[in-house]
């Protein structure tokens, strides 16, 4: 995968997910199960984070699974909620 595609991907993230916008992605390439002419495929994971109304912070992982010609097959995302222990909140 080069850098024209992941800059791609990013952009499709991003305005889906605004915040992980500007995050660098960690790339991983995928072992193939099936045979070794079959496609390569890429987990690119983006950590970025947000406050919510009331304040808390959210931590929003987004993973995209991408094959090695830059589409997207899947993208699957989860959110963290940071608590402050020391306020009780």
């Amino acid at each position: 995968m080069d850098d024209r595609q992941l800059k791609s991907i990013s952009s499709q993230v991003s305005s889906k997910f605004p915040e992980v916008s500007g995050v660098i992605p960690n790339v991983k390439r995928q072992s193939s199960s099936k045979t070794k002419s079959s496609p390569s495929t890429y987990l690119i994971t983006y950590r970025g984070k947000s406050k919510a109304a009331d304040g808390k912070s959210i931590t929003r992982i987004v993973r995209v699974t991408a094959n090695d010609s830059g589409k997207i097959i899947k993208i699957s995302t989860s959110r963290l909620w940071i608590f402050n222990l020391k306020n009780g909140i």
